[in-house]
This record gives structure tokens, C-alpha cells and sequence, in this order.
């Protein structure tokens, strides 16, 4: 079976589980590593950040990826074949370095090779969630002693503790990595933002103290979102963080409405973000906000154990 026949079946299976999902992109390996089976197809691909960037805070520093088509009834199995041959090509990674994980993206409602997966060493990991847009809304209901404004360049002690402090509750789940210049590049990344013409930080006060903090995206910033949901117009809402004495008062939710309001305000047809799926406030907490899974990354770190 050719890439078109298998991309063709792919994408119908697809669509039939999500109309969410967009239609996959064209097979394109230049800087890939293409596999096969009889029918299945997969790139893999290498990617790499240095230590000292922003993005070095999130992911480990290697990535191995691995996208993936299935056809046909037996597709459990040709993802099987296709992870064993990919671990040929892991074979020259350092075993147990933990700077290094092999990531196989899928979509949430595909659930075909879960335990393949499993078998393989992969855990789900982390998660894209999707909500659509609720044009029907009157607005964010009020929380009383909560005040959402627009973050200005006196928080930025403010906004760099709020975020200092969410990464090192992410770090527990694997995928956040602390980094010995994390505080500098936090703090760049919040000057930056704080410069910006129009508004991508909010700051909640509870009763006139700083306490939670989210951070969004809007088109044309947030179109590098597009490929993953079949939207036009995507907003992406990049954090959200409430400090611990305010928890269960409310500043979340009142945080969450507000970003919603501002997507439906700028047009915005869905709203996207990420979560570690081990984590047992955001996800619980993301979904009763209207979000649900749409990709699922498994997780092997390190890629060689």
C-alpha cells in the first residue's frame, strides 16, 4: 500500500473520530526518517533546544518524534512494527539520559495501539486541549473580591513568581525540566510581554492583592496552533496559575472566563492548550472549564533507558 492510500485511510478514520482534527498534512520527509510496513508510514524526526532558552523549561533537550498513519484493520500492529523499527534508530541515543525522550504524538479519540504503546514503554503524558467558542455567553460571571486587569510593568516581580512557581509544580510530571537559568529567561519572556502594544498577560487580584496570572495568545500570534485543529481562527492560551493561598476562591475560574472572553471577543473559533495529563489539578480543573483532549503526546523518558 502507497503514503496516498495509507494517508487517505488515516485521514477517514480520523474524521470519523473527531471533527475536530484537521486533515493531515502533506507527507513531506526532508529531515526525516521515513518507515513503513505493509499498512502503516511513519517520519521520524530529531529536534534539539539549548539549555539556556525558554523553551529548554518545557521539554527535555533531545526529542525523538514519531508521526505516525495507520490503514487497515490491523493497525494496533503495524504501529508495533513501525516503534520497533524506530528503536533501531534510537539505538545510537545514550541510554538513561535524562535530557532526551521519544515522543509519538496521537490523536486523543484514536485509541487503536494504546497498549501497544504501553508495551513499548510509553505513558500518556501530555495533552492538547480544545474548546470551542461560546458566542452565547453574557460574559464572565463575577467572583466577589476578584478584579481581572491587564498585567502592567509594576508586576513583573509578580508575574515571574507566579510562573517561577507553576513550573516547579509542573516539574513533578515529568516533562517540565528545571534549569539553572530558568528566573533569568522567565523574566525575559515576562519584560517582553509586558512591552507588547496589546495585552497577552492578565493579572487577578483578590481583594487588591496579585494572586493569579494567565497568559494568551491571539491570531496572528497563535497561528503556529493551526496545524493541530480544524479552525481558522485559533486562540491559544499558554498558562495559568493561581498562588497556593488562593486556590478553591475562585481567582482560577474568573481567570479562565476572562481568557475566554477575550477569544470570542477577537473572533477566535476554538481555544487551545496543554496539560500534563498527571496532573491532578489542571486536568480536572481545564475540563469542567468546557476543554477537552483533541492529542495525546506518549512519553519515553529517557528515549533510551
Amino acid at each position: 500500500m502507497d503514503i496516498e492510500v495509507i494517508s487517505t485511510e488515516h485521514a477517514k478514520r480520523l474524521s470519523a473520530e473527531d471533527s475536530l482534527l484537521p486533515p493531515p498534512g502533506p507527507w513531506d520527509g526532508t529531515g526525516a526518517t521515513p518507515l513503513a510496513t505493509r499498512d502503516a508510514a511513519a517520519l521520524a524526526t530529531r529536534s534539539e533546544v539549548a539549555a539556556g532558552s525558554a523553551a529548554a523549561l518545557w521539554r527535555p533537550l533531545v526529542e525523538h518524534r514519531l508521526e505516525v498513519r495507520l490503514a487497515g484493520s490491523g493497525a494496533a500492529a503495524q504501529l508495533g512494527e513501525l516503534l520497533d523499527q524506530w528503536e533501531e534508530l534510537l539505538g545510537d541515543c545514550a541510554p538513561g539520559d535524562w535530557d532526551t525522550a521519544a515522543v509519538v504524538t496521537r490523536p486523543s479519540r484514536d485509541t487503536v495501539g494504546s497498549d501497544t504503546l504501553l508495551r513499548h514503554g510509553f505513558a500518556p503524558a501530555r495533552v492538547i486541549a480544545v474548546r470551542p467558542a461560546d458566542r452565547l455567553g453574557s460574559g464572565p460571571p463575577a467572583v466577589p473580591g476578584v478584579r481581572i486587569r491587564r498585567a502592567e510593568p509594576r508586576d513583573l516581580a509578580t508575574a515571574v513568581r507566579l510562573h517561577l512557581e507553576l513550573n516547579q509544580y509542573d516539574a513533578q510530571f515529568g516533562l517540565v525540566t528545571p534549569r539553572p537559568e530558568q528566573e533569568r529567561a522567565v523574566t525575559d519572556e515576562v519584560r517582553r510581554l509586558l512591552a507588547e502594544r496589546e495585552p497577552s498577560l492578565w493579572i487577578a487580584e483578590l481583594y487588591g492583592e496579585p494572586l493569579g496570572i494567565v497568559q494568551l495568545q491571539l491570531p496572528p500570534e497563535s497561528d503556529w496552533t493551526r496545524e493541530h485543529v480544524a479552525a481558522r481562527r485559533v486562540g491559544y492560551l499558554t498558562s495559568l496559575n493561581v498562588a497556593e493561598q488562593a486556590r478553591g476562591s475562585g481567582v482560577g475560574s474568573a481567570l479562565a472566563e476572562h481568557a475566554h472572553q477575550v477569544f470570542d471577543e477577537a473572533g477566535v473559533e476554538v481555544a487551545l492548550l496543554h496539560h500534563a495529563l498527571a496532573n491532578p489539578r489542571s486536568t480536572p480543573f481545564w475540563y469542567a472549564q468546557g476543554y477537552r483532549p483533541l492529542w495525546t503526546y506518549w512519553y519515553r523518558r529517557p528515549a533510551v533507558r
